[in-house]
């Protein structure tokens, strides 16, 4: 028989009992519905964060403190005080280092008007705009003559700005940061978030201002470098790391009390591990679809036994074997690229729908569902053919008299 003919024999068989057809897809559906779902959930966020890794700043390297060690225990990385606002000024005078921003963070309670909120104050200079790749919407950044004079400016995320009800007619208007008046100077462009936390909740202040009214101290939290370019930043890493061990007194082969980190280090990481992930999800959720097999497999089996009497006269009319088991085979085919065709829609929406909530929006690859596809007519193909061979196998007189 021909193909086509296969299939509309398929079809028609399968029209016939819609409902038993259906259940026996659900199987398939739902395996090929999670496979492409968690599949594009894993490079969804792989892209969110890299998207958000990327919009950290441009060429950026961060020197971070070391851990501190209390008797036989150490702490978390950064947890101690190694790095201060000198480290930060004797990096500015590297070769190959075109923007330097220290960081002293503290939380605060703002007020302004009628509004208020609890946000993260982070005391640094004009550098932090180049150096985390943030653009002034309204007013202006920080500049060094707030810095060297300690004044009382502020210059606010978009999140910040939004929630004190502040907008563009509101540059020059005063708000109360830990009870102490500062004038804002400029709100920054909104750059968005992946996750729980945002890069636009926060307010920059001089970090001689920090220092004076919050965070007594030298020491920082922080130091963001801006590479000039991004085949100088190995070289300018390298630099960074002599000129901070002489600086701690650090000696050669000596543990050093500071970590640097670079863009190129954390894609990577998190590119291993997302790609882990998928493939974990994506082996999770395949287990669904050698359910859903074996659900084909087992109305294909009932199939056979309903009609062993249709085998037999078909049989006994010059039916061949071979006819027999591709009329199975067939069968079995349909209902699992069927079910993976219905599988595509329903995982393909899911992922839609998955994106959107997150804020990382719909990511879609074309190998993904074709893979899947694919593995549904695997599946098809290995669950079929026992039932097909068994009806293929049927002696046509014991078809024949089988009630």
């Amino acid at each position: 028989m021909r193909a086509m003919e296969l299939v509309r024999l398929a079809l028609s068989r399968l029209g016939s009992s819609r409902l038993r057809a259906a259940l026996t897809m659900l199987g398939v559906i739902i395996g090929v519905a999670s496979v492409v779902s968690l599949v594009a959930v894993g490079q969804g966020a792989t892209s969110g964060i890299t998207k958000q890794l990327q919009g950290l700043g441009t060429n950026l390297l961060t020197v971070n403190p070391g851990a501190t060690t209390t008797g036989f225990t150490r702490g978390a990385a950064g947890s101690a005080n190694t790095l201060t606002i000198a480290d930060a000024q004797a990096i500015a005078g590297l070769a190959g280092v075109s923007a330097v921003e220290p960081e002293i963070s503290t939380s605060q309670f703002v007020v302004a008007g009628s509004e208020n909120t609890t946000t993260s104050i982070i005391g640094t200079t004009g550098g932090y705009t180049t150096v985390r790749n943030f653009d002034v919407w309204q007013g202006s950044t920080l500049n060094d003559a707030a810095v060297d004079a300690d004044l009382h400016e502020a210059v606010l995320g978009a999140t910040t700005a939004d929630d004190l009800g502040l907008t563009a007619g509101s540059i020059g208007s005063t708000i109360t940061i830990g009870g102490l008046p500062f004038r804002v100077v400029g709100i920054l462009q909104a750059k968005g978030s992946t996750g729980p936390t945002s890069q636009d909740d926060q307010i920059l202040v001089p970090y001689t201002t920090v220092q004076d009214e919050f965070v007594p101290g030298d020491n920082v939290r922080t130091i963001g470098i801006s590479v000039a370019s991004a085949d100088q930043i190995d070289a300018v890493k390298a630099e960074i790391t002599t000129l901070l061990e002489t600086r701690h007194n650090i000696a050669i082969g000596g543990t050093d009390d500071f970590t640097i980190a670079d863009q190129a280090q954390l894609l990577t990481t998190v590119g291993g591990v997302s790609d882990l992930l998928t493939l974990l999800l994506a082996g999770i959720a395949s287990i669904s679809l050698l359910v859903g097999g074996i659900g084909i497999m087992n109305i294909m089996l009932v199939s056979v036994r309903e009609r062993t009497r249709e085998i037999g006269i078909r049989k006994a009319i010059g039916a061949r074997g071979r006819d027999i088991l591709a009329q199975f085979l067939v069968e079995a085919l349909v209902l699992s690229v069927l079910g993976g065709v219905f599988g595509i829609i329903l995982g393909v929406a899911v992922s839609y729908l998955i994106g959107t909530l997150a804020g990382w929006g719909f990511v879609f690859s074309p190998v993904t569902p074709l893979v899947a596809v694919l593995f549904s007519l695997l599946v098809g193909v290995v669950f079929g053919v026992w039932p097909a061979r068994q009806a293929a196998r049927l002696d046509p007189i014991v078809a024949l008299r089988y009630e």
